[in-house]
């Protein structure tokens, strides 16, 4: 076992961060691997070696609780036993191809069965760009469109099919960007680029957009696309009502709603789906991250009458080479069955809830919190210089804040103002509190610092 169960805390540093044995391994792959790998990786210099339920070990064996869970994607933990078990037996049998196979049919089912509405029909990817390409494919099969709507702040993936849909100066010396893309403001209503204020507004934002569509584009939407809480963007939640308001306009403009579920799936907003919170069923619904367990397996969700249109239908069509192959397969079953059987969407729920409370003290004891916000275990934290201006924290002292963590024994998304919160959804409450009184005491350490 990683952790002695006679142990009262989970996190356990001996080291300087990174240790020597970190720092030795890190140092040698940079000789050969390229940059550009995720900042939380080259910012630590960690070397995991091992994990087990909420808690990851290093190479020179300290401890870390994980508020981070690979961007929402480990949503099983570590060491699962029964993910463990079903990966051993399927890659001792077969473990890629194209063939149908008994666990890819009874994946299908099984998502057929916890479908949103009559969203039956399945295909499989490996990654969350190819599965939004595809999903956008579908959509134009389908309308026989060829634009779409997207969202400032958003994000689904960093592929040239998809690149044009980043809502923010990501896409900045990428282009030219592929045409018929459009970005719209999202309905962040702490930073309201409207300038309005909610419910006041009238959702002027969702408005926006038709006249968007009027002067902007050639009248041709062949889908709207949307997250129910903008993850990267620092985990903002919309207010109640905003895809129902969506979905009116899709409705209206003859377009699909595609909701990218690539975060908020499986649980993790403490429903099954994040769009279930509004009592909508898109067209079309993207899946990915936690719904392998950490294996690299998407997919797109749809109904009969959508999911049969041509080209998209076609032999081939709508394929993919790694997709849903054997391993991928026993990897999302295992996953999405253990988080039903296990009730962790209900948990997701419950330590959520626990945690945005014990979080939203942050903003009376704090001058430099200025938000806190969530559903379920998908929390953000937004630190600021300024609670009237609301200009954000600068990264340098937010990067103090990351290491201040990791010094302690906590791995978070806290190299930026806007610290995203996003542990497996096994995570238990006194696991959970630990990493906030961590937390707590990074903030009072640095307090000082920032001077507000």
């Amino acid at each position: 076992m990683l952790i002695n169960d006679t142990m009262t805390k989970k996190a356990f540093v001996k080291t300087e961060i990174p240790g020597p044995r970190s720092k030795e391994i890190f140092d040698f792959e940079q000789q050969y691997i390229s940059p550009g790998t995720q900042t939380i990786a080259t910012l630590s210099q960690l070397v995991m070696d091992k994990g087990e339920g909420c808690v990851m070990q290093d190479v020179d064996g300290n401890r870390y609780i994980d508020f981070f869970a690979g961007v929402a994607v480990s949503s099983l933990g570590y060491n699962h036993p029964n993910y463990v078990k079903a990966m051993q037996e399927q890659v001792a049998k077969i473990h890629v191809g194209s063939f149908t196979t008994k666990v890819r049919a009874d994946l299908s089912k099984l998502l057929a069965d916890h479908a949103v509405g009559d969203l039956y029909r399945t295909q499989y990817y490996s990654g969350g760009a190819e599965a939004v390409e595809a999903a956008l494919r579908l959509a134009k099969s389908y309308t026989k469109k060829t634009e779409v709507i997207g969202f400032w702040g958003g994000f689904h993936g960093k592929t040239l099919g998809v690149v044009g849909l980043i809502g923010d100066d990501f896409k900045h010396q990428l282009g030219p960007l592929p045409h018929g893309i459009y970005n719209t403001p999202y309905a962040n209503c702490r930073r309201c680029p409207l300038n309005h204020t909610f419910p006041e507004c009238e959702w002027a934002c969702v408005d926006f957009i038709k006249q968007k569509i009027k002067v902007e584009t050639t009248n041709n939407i062949a889908a709207i696309i949307v997250e129910p809480i903008q993850g990267t963007n620092g985990n903002v939640v919309p207010p109640a009502g905003y895809l129902q308001e969506l979905r009116r306009v899709a409705n209206e403009i003859g377009a699909l709603l595609i909701v990218d579920e690539m975060i908020t799936g499986f649980g993790r907003t403490g429903k099954l789906f994040g769009c279930q919170h509004d009592d909508v069923i898109p067209d079309i619904i993207t899946i990915g991250k936690s719904f392998g367990g950490g294996y690299p397996m998407t997919g797109l969700m749809s109904n009969d009458k959508i999911i049969f249109s041509k080209p998209f239908a076609n032999p081939s069509g709508s394929s993919s080479s790694y997709g849903g192959n054997p391993l991928a397969s026993a990897a999302a079953y295992v996953t999405v069955k253990t988080i039903i059987d296990e009730g962790l969407v209900e948990n997701s729920a419950n330590v959520g809830a626990f945690m945005l409370n014990k979080l939203m003290a942050f903003k009376d004891k704090f001058p430099f919190v200025g938000d806190v916000r969530g559903r379920g275990l998908l929390i953000g934290v937004e630190l600021v210089k300024n609670r009237n201006t609301k200009e954000l924290l600068d990264k340098e002292t937010c990067k103090i804040i990351f290491k201040e963590c990791l010094k302690r024994g906590l791995i978070v998304m806290g190299y930026n103002p806007s610290i995203r919160i996003n542990p497996p959804l096994i995570i238990d409450k006194a696991t959970a509190e630990e990493g906030i009184d961590i937390m707590d005491e990074v903030f009072t350490h640095v307090a000082d610092r920032i001077n507000l």
